[in-house]
């Protein structure tokens, strides 16, 4: 009988550590380049299916894209939600706020399984697309 009231409390934690706070310490504050990030650079990652794929999960404020996900939280807003160094950990490896989540680490080699030939010891993302995509996310303030 523990087992629901347990899957319950999970549930609840999940969502807790998807909303986020503003400003928590679970970030990266700093940059993984000395390059800033460029948001027009950041959008088209984003909105890519062919990069980013970040559409697929999350919807937001690309009204050119017809079919945007509904899984993850709505990107509208990001940079008000969460601070520079958090939308940073969540893009590089989320699973250190949410061990549970779905999404994936974009900027992370090392321990993971089943990866296929072609993009082993490679991250999804470079360093610079995703300061990128983080300076991009900071723009989405309403």
């Amino acid at each position: 009988m523990r087992r629901p009231a347990f899957r319950w409390m999970a549930a609840v934690a999940a969502v807790c550590c998807l909303a986020g706070s503003a400003h928590g310490d679970d970030g990266l504050p700093q940059s993984l380049t000395a390059a800033q990030g460029d948001p027009t650079r950041g959008r088209v990652i984003v909105a890519s299916r062919q990069v980013g794929l970040c559409l697929l999960c999350h919807s937001g404020p690309f009204p050119e894209e017809r079919f945007q996900g509904n899984l993850a939280p709505d990107l509208t807003g990001a940079g008000k939600r969460w601070s520079e160094g958090q939308l940073r950990l969540r893009i590089v490896d989320s699973s250190r706020v949410n061990p549970a989540t779905i999404m994936p680490a974009y900027h992370v080699t090392n321990g993971l399984v089943r990866v296929a030939p072609a993009w082993r010891g490679k991250p999804v993302l470079g360093a610079q697309q995703i300061e990128d995509v983080v300076a991009f996310l900071m723009t989405l303030k309403d």
